[in-house]
This record gives C-alpha cells, structure tokens and sequence, in this order.
C-alpha cells in the first residue's frame, strides 16, 4: 500500500513537473515570438520611415532642380544623412550629369520685361460703358488674357527671373550675374504695376487687396454686391498657381516684381498715414499689409517703389522727386522692407537713352539705394543698359492697347511672346481709334 502511495505521489510529481517544465518553455517561447513580432514590426516601422524621409528629400531636391536651382538640390543630397541609402546616391548622380548639361545665357542685356497692370475679373463691370471704361480698356488686361499669356509664354520656352538674377552691385559695380537654363530657354522679367488697388477701381470689376488664406496661401478679396470672395483674381494668386503646376516656369523660385505707390496705401490696405491718419485703423491696415508683403518676398516675389504718387519722374522738378521719395521712404518702405528696384510711372524716365552719367535725378535716386531702373519702350523685345552702378531695363506692356495693335498689324514687338489673336478677350470692347 505504502508502495502504490509512493509511487502514485511521484508519479503526480513527475507528471506535475513535465506540465510545469512545458509550461515554461511555451511561455518562454511566446516570450520570445511576441519579442520578434514586436522586433520585426519595429523595424518595418523604421523602413516605411526611413523610405518616407528618402522620399521627402528627393522630392525636395527635385523641385529645386525643376527650378534650376542644381546647386541647392545637390547640396542638399550631399550633407544629408541618407546619402548612404541606394536611391539617394543615384539621384545625385543624375542631378551632377543634369547640371553639367545646363548652358549659361549668352547676353544678360538681351533679357524682355514684360509688365501687366491690375486684372480685370468682372468685364460687365470694368467695361459698363461709363467714364472709366476706356481707361480700363487701354490699359489693363483681363484674367483670360493673363492667363492665355501665361500658357503662351510657357509653351515658347520662357522662364521667370529676378532682377537681381540678372545683376548685383558688388564693390560698387553693377555686374553681370550667371544664368544657366536648359537649352532652350529664355529668361524674362515679369512685373505689375500699381498693386494698391486703388479706391476708384471699387465696384468695377477688380479685385480689393492680397490676403493670406486658411490654407497659407496668397489670395485676393473680391466684393460683389456684398458678398465677398476668396480666391485668384489678379496677377500675384494667378502666377502662384501657374508655377506651381509648373514649377520649371521658375528660375531658383523667381515670380514677379510687384510695383507699388503709396497714396492709397499698398496691397489694398490704407496704410498711408498722411491720407488716412495717425490712428487704430490705419496702424491696423499697416500691420495686415507688413504680413502680406513679408510672405511674398519669402515665396519669391521682389517689390520695387512707383514713386509714393504716381509721379512723372522726368517731368517734375528735383524738389517734387524729393518730396515724393521722402513719404515713399516714410509710409511704404516700412511695410514692404528694403528694394533697391523703380519702376517709373507713365513708362517715363529721368534721362533718355544715352548714359545716366552726370544725371543729377539720378545721381539722387541712387543716393538713396535704387540700382535697377525701369521704363517702358514698346518697339523692341528688349532693351538694357549697364551702367557702372546701375543697370536699366525697358519694359513691354500687355494691355488694350498693345493687343489691339498687334493684331492690327501697326506693331510686331509681342510677337516672340505671345499671339494677340488668342490672348484677346472677346468680352473685351474694340478700343477707339
């Protein structure tokens, strides 16, 4: 009996022992599966991140060199930390052989300036027949005759650049700058002028001002009857989109220049302390205007002074020029910052073609920190001039008048840039002889 006891009990032991052994090495087991299923998922976490990072950078490099901006996109590959991984050392590679095929530009003064004034978005109302209408007929152009232009200017090879990708001041010396495009291509100024949408334009069709969106976009306002819109509706907004479908109209992130008075204010804000006062609502306007502006030249837009009020520059008298520059510096320098860039109202000039040399206008205009001069000169695709301290550029005005003329055979000079036919709107009414 005691026997049977025995051995029952150590049989219970044994038995008690396998299943408790057993029970260790599975739980020991599912230790170490649930450990490698937690490795394994870990490091297929690391791969889609370290594949999502590779993805980012080239991305990032790509649309630099889309924009011909190889020196970046290359740097950028070469200091990063993933220039180990396969796709990323290829793509240098690539970048290096893209970047060598690149040609420089043969001649910086052969370089065109196209300039637009404020669009049209509304023709029934820009074109309604009253006093304004052939004002707006002559001088402005419509939304889809920007557009048309811009599709155009693509389709022939151009690409946006700055001023100051043509030129710099170095030492004192206006020089010449490298540009290096694609075979192919053609650099070109792109500006607008009077971008402070003027009070008298309200309720003719224009757009009230440039804003920053929920989406952190550049945008217009437009009221209509009271109710108000959001969305591209003038030139800034307009070439925003245009450039970013595609990128390669862009040379290094270049856009436009915006040309600005004062007497209204800026931007569509009434920012002007000597029209509107000294008070809450205009330092208000002032500080929307500021963040505006500071956007734009973060996303490649370049400002350049009109005079404060639209004036004539070479037909008032040095003390009037004077007077002028003193309340641009005053109330529109502190909202757009620093430029260096004038364009002249009425496409006038301070001297004629010959050299600015001993020009006492512009001896003064330079004395205060203006470099690059524009005019306007419709009867040659470009004209330049480098001076020893200041290069001046002519510009061509796409409007009314030019179409019209262009398509009535009595100029030629938009034909290397776009054809007048396709770019006319029909809402538009013929122009008066």
């Amino acid at each position: 009996m005691k026997n049977r006891i025995f051995w029952g009990m150590l049989g219970f032991i044994v038995l008690v022992l396998g299943f408790g052994t057993y029970g260790f090495v599975k739980i020991h087991q599912d230790k170490n599966a649930h450990i490698k299923k937690e490795t394994d998922e870990k490091k297929v976490v690391a791969n889609r991140q370290q594949e999502q990072k590779v993805s980012d950078l080239l991305n990032q490099s790509n649309l630099l060199s889309k924009q011909y901006n190889y020196e970046k996109a290359v740097q950028l590959l070469e200091t990063s930390k993933l220039l180990t991984n396969e796709k990323v050392t290829q793509r240098l590679s690539q970048l290096k052989e893209e970047q060598a095929s690149l040609k420089t530009w043969q001649d910086n003064l052969k370089i065109s300036h196209l300039f637009f004034h404020s669009l049209i978005k509304d023709t029934k109302k820009a074109f309604d027949g009253d006093s304004k209408q052939n004002g707006y007929n002559e001088y402005m152009a419509t939304i889809s005759e920007f557009n048309h232009s811009l599709e155009q200017l693509y389709a022939n090879q151009y690409v946006l650049v700055n001023m100051h990708d043509i030129a710099e001041v170095k030492d004192g010396k206006m020089i010449c700058k490298e540009i290096r495009l694609p075979e192919g291509k053609k650099p070109l100024v792109l500006s607008q002028d009077d971008v402070s949408y003027y009070e008298y334009m309200k309720g003719d069709g224009f757009a009230a001002n440039l804003t920053i969106s929920k989406e952190n976009k550049i945008t217009n306002t437009y009221t209509d009857d009271e109710k108000v819109e959001y969305g591209s509706f003038d030139m800034v907004p307009l070439l925003d989109d245009f450039v970013a479908a595609h990128p390669d109209f862009s040379y290094k992130g270049a856009k436009g220049i915006i040309a600005l008075t004062g007497y209204n204010g800026v931007l569509g804000y009434r920012t002007s302390v000597s029209e509107y006062g000294d008070n809450e609502k205009t330092k208000t306007e002032i500080e929307q205007a500021k963040k505006v502006a500071t956007f734009l030249r973060e996303d490649g837009w370049e400002f350049a002074s009109h005079t404060w009020g639209h004036l004539n520059a070479g037909k008032v008298s040095m003390e009037q020029l004077k007077a002028d520059t003193e309340r641009w510096e005053n109330e529109v320098k502190p909202v757009i910052g620093n430029t260096d860039i004038l364009i002249y109202p009425f496409g006038s000039d301070v001297g004629d073609w010959q050299s600015y040399a001993g020009n006492p206008k512009f001896d003064y205009l330079h004395s205060k920190g203006f470099n690059f001069f524009c005019n306007v000169d419709g009867s040659t695709p470009y004209w330049m001039q480098l001076g020893d301290n200041y290069l001046r550029q002519a510009r061509i005005n796409i409007d009314g008048i030019k179409l019209q003329a262009q398509m009535t055979n009595k100029i030629n000079v938009l034909s290397p840039f776009i054809d007048a036919a396709k770019t006319w709107d029909p809402a538009r009414p013929k122009l008066q002889e």
